[in-house]
This record gives structure tokens, C-alpha cells and sequence, in this order.
């Protein structure tokens, strides 16, 4: 059985695994984390709700990106607010003593409380996508110093008519992704694997 020790993770990252109990790695966890650690190329996982997918991208970017650099590093899309939220918080859990700066970002949450935020200087943004591209217009979010992309539930977000917005979720993540740095890391979560999203 492999270990979270060996999938390369640092002490400070395991000791907050122990604290949280997570005992050993999901499938999902042995597969991602240390293709991201060696910054393999992008990575597409599959793997239903509740593998444990937030820590198989979240962990090795915690360990990657450097502390207090008050720039925006990573970005984590997600189709719903709710999930926005329950990402953000579940990083934020899994940081331990590192010193990084993770928000949410989506419509309906008060915007000036998010321009606060990201005046202060954020590491990982985790939004919906048309709150994020609301913030690249206003100026007040820049991607030129983005290592990490990871579209989470990306089925439901580039899917044909699941959700009634689909199509321009499509155009607003296409437009996101033109705007990070081409030696971006791009790593898209998906519980089922349509071939329009592959």
C-alpha cells in the first residue's frame, strides 16, 4: 500500500494529513500528486465525488508555490459557487503552517469584500468562472504569474447542455486560459470523461 510519505510530500503536509486522519492516499491521490510534484505535463484526472480530489491538487500546489509572494500563483475553477467555497476551505485545512493565501471568489458574494482580499496579496484563487473573468476586466486580478490551473468538475462546466449555461462557461474558460502564462501547469478534475472534453 503506498503512503502519503511516498508520494513525496513534505512533513509539515503530512503531519496536517495525521491531524486530519487521512490515513492512506486514494487512487486519484497516488496518480496526481506526484505528476504535479514533478511538474509533469497537464494532467486530466478522473475520479468520482468524494475520491479526495481536492487534496490530489491542492497538496502538491501547497507544496510547490512559494510563501508570501502576493501574487495570484494558482487558480481553481469551479461551476458553482458551493463548490467554490467547499475548495477553498478544504486548502485552506490541508495548509498547515505554510503561509498562503487562498479566497473564493463568485457572484453573489459581496465584490468589494473579494477586492479587499486580492489587494492584500492571495496566492490561489478558487472562483466560478464569470467571476473571475468579472475581475480580470475590472483589472483588479492578474494571471501573469499563474503556475497552476485546475478546472474542477470540468464535465459539468464543458459539458453539451447540462447546464443551461454550458456554452458560455466554454467561452468564458477558454478566455481564462488565454490569459495565463503558457508554461502554465493545466489540470482538469472530471467524474466522467466525454470525449468533447478530452
Amino acid at each position: 500500500m503506498t503512503s502519503f510519505k511516498e508520494l513525496g510530500l513534505s512533513e509539515n503536509t503530512l503531519k496536517v494529513l495525521k491531524r486530519k486522519g487521512f490515513e492512506e492516499p486514494t487512487p486519484i491521490q497516488i496518480k496526481t500528486i506526484p505528476a504535479i510534484l514533478q511538474g509533469k505535463k497537464d494532467i486530466v484526472g478522473q475520479a468520482q465525488t468524494g475520491t479526495g480530489k481536492t487534496a490530489a491538487f491542492g497538496l502538491p500546489m501547497i507544496e510547490l508555490l512559494p510563501e508570501k509572494s502576493k501574487t495570484v500563483q494558482a487558480i481553481v475553477l469551479t461551476p458553482t459557487r458551493e463548490l467554490a467555497i467547499q475548495v477553498a476551505d478544504e486548502i485552506n485545512s490541508l495548509k498547515g503552517e505554510k503561509r498562503l493565501s487562498i479566497i473564493p471568489v463568485y457572484g453573489g458574494q459581496s465584490i468589494e469584500l473579494q477586492l479587499r482580499s486580492l489587494k492584500k496579496g492571495v496566492d490561489i484563487v478558487v472562483g466560478t468562472p464569470g467571476r473571475i473573468l468579472d475581475h480580470l476586466r475590472r483589472r483588479t486580478l492578474r494571471l501573469d504569474a499563474i503556475s497552476y490551473l485546475v478546472l474542477d468538475e470540468a464535465d459539468e462546466m464543458l459539458s453539451d447542455g447540462h447546464y443551461n449555461q454550458s456554452s458560455s462557461f466554454q467561452n468564458q474558460i477558454k478566455t481564462i486560459v488565454q490569459k495565463i502564462p503558457r508554461e502554465s501547469q493545466i489540470c482538469l478534475f472530471s467524474a466522467t470523461m466525454p470525449n468533447h472534453v478530452l
